[in-house]
């Protein structure tokens, strides 16, 4: 009976590589490294923080928490790269290009280095349509009650999960009317925003379609899938949008995840996104897909002529009309922009984007998105509380009543990122929230930004 237990044994050898071969657990692994060494050389090269803290604040996260023990890192601030790895396994290498951010390094082919001059780009050929909305200084609160919601947005629950509040700004009728910074954060520190950029792709598509130039309506202008017998032909731009494209990339941010490793592990993502079969019809299944918005950075890109091109329509078009004066957009390996996760901007700057969208879509007067698409993004998708690049209160989703239950208004949509960065829109109250942290809660602390947002209403007096 010997030989049958060898047998036995042999099968299962066999069965456990074979499932390795398919599940490929080191790319999962290459993606938590890849994690830690984007996000290690964005905080500190371009924000400015402190290496060892923005370290042992991302490996506390969801899905890395796992192998924190066995996670390294190292800077080299002359060579301005960050490698991660796995006690010296798997490691993933992020490089910083002054201007541009950081892009992770995969093989020996070298990524695509835009040849911009940021500083030229973000000298404006005119005074930005929006007004200033705050001094050189932060805002103290003049109301007690806000002080008192400050307070509360930064203190710490006795055990974790920790809240990690970084910046909050409240903006009432166009001015900051209070805010605050954690140590070592200032009016100025671009700070990432994570899927916060998905809401700009979204503005970037609203002023290519106020332009003519592109519409929610029309087949995604993908050539991969032009083919007259390709069933992807019928994905139009809003399906990408909305994330109802029904292509396979759904996300888990498990690692194993086509969404994780389009991110993590590829030069070329939307390149990686576009061989995605249907599972599904467009327009009928919603999940959430960092991939779709990815897709949208390319049409993006190949509507405007590139990738200089690019970063010029969104400082034109965007950032200098609403004085945003802190952004750093980073770029993929082949010059596309991330546009799934990796834009870093100042509190204040992200509290100006939220401003065009609390004012439909104008600046200063002049229309920079067409005139129904505020509410065409905070229109429910399907029976979701998702819209299009924006989370929304305006449907009968379970989340979206419960939000409504904790006190953000009905009207409210927001942007959404990783770790509780948020950007809340209030019509009805003239507010705009923002709020940008590290909470591994995994809601993001949104019961923490309920509260903060139902104090501010109270404050003033709505």
């Amino acid at each position: 009976m010997g030989w049958q237990k060898w047998i036995a044994a042999a099968i299962a050898f066999a069965a456990a590589v074979a499932v390795a071969a398919y599940f490929r657990p080191d790319r999962a692994v290459r993606v938590a490294t890849g994690v830690v060494a984007h996000n290690v050389c964005s905080k500190v090269f371009v924000s400015g923080l402190d290496p060892e803290t923005v370290f042992s604040e991302t490996i506390d996260r969801a899905g890395i928490r796992r192998l924190r023990p066995l996670l390294r890192f190292a800077l080299d601030r002359t060579g301005k790269t960050v490698d991660a790895s796995v006690v010296g396994w798997l490691t993933s290498r992020a490089a910083f290009h002054d201007g541009l951010g950081c892009v992770l390094l995969h093989g020996r082919k070298a990524p695509y280095v835009l040849k911009s001059d940021i500083d030229a780009l973000k000298v404006a050929k005119a005074p930005p349509l929006l007004e200033e909305i705050g001094g050189p200084e932060p805002v103290e609160p003049s109301d007690p009650a806000l002080e008192a919601a400050l307070d509360h947005a930064f203190e710490e629950p006795s055990e974790p999960p920790l809240r990690r509040t970084k910046a909050v700004v409240v903006v009432h009728n166009g001015k900051v009317i209070a805010e605050r910074y954690a140590e070592g954060i200032s009016v100025d520190t671009p700070l990432l925003g994570f899927s916060l950029t998905k809401s700009v792709i979204n503005a970037l598509i609203g002023i290519l379609t106020q332009q003519g130039v592109v519409t929610p309506s029309m087949p995604a202008p993908i050539p991969e899938w032009r083919g007259r017998n390709d069933p992807r032909r019928e994905i139009e731009v809003e399906h990408l949008m909305r994330m109802t494209s029904g292509l396979a990339l759904d996300e888990t941010n498990s690692g194993f995840d086509p969404s994780s490793q389009m991110v993590y592990l590829r030069d070329d993502m939307a390149g990686f996104a576009v061989k995605a079969p249907l599972m599904a019809p467009p327009g009928t299944r919603w999940h959430y897909s960092s991939p779709s918005t990815q897709l949208l950075a390319r049409i993006i890109r190949d509507a405007v002529g590139g990738p200089e091109q690019t970063l010029a329509f969104a400082w034109r078009e965007l950032f200098n009309p609403l004085g945003m004066r802190s952004v750093t957009l980073e770029f993929d390996g082949s010059g596309t922009l991330q546009g799934t996760a990796y834009m870093l901007a100042s509190a204040r700057d992200w509290a100006r984007f939220g401003l065009l969208y609390l004012n439909d879509g104008v600046a200063g007067g002049k229309r920079l998105l067409h005139e129904d698409w505020v509410d065409f993004s905070a229109a429910p998708t399907l029976k979701t509380d998702y819209g299009a690049g924006f989370w929304t209160n305006r449907g009968e989703h379970r989340n979206a009543k419960a939000r409504v239950a904790l006190g953000i208004p009905r009207d409210a949509f927001f942007a959404s990122g990783d770790l509780g960065q948020r950007i809340v829109i209030m019509p009805t109250q003239r507010l705009v929230v923002v709020r940008l942290g590290n909470s591994v809660d995994r809601t993001g602390d949104m019961r923490g930004l309920a509260r903060l947002v139902k104090e501010v209403i109270a404050a003033v007096g709505q």
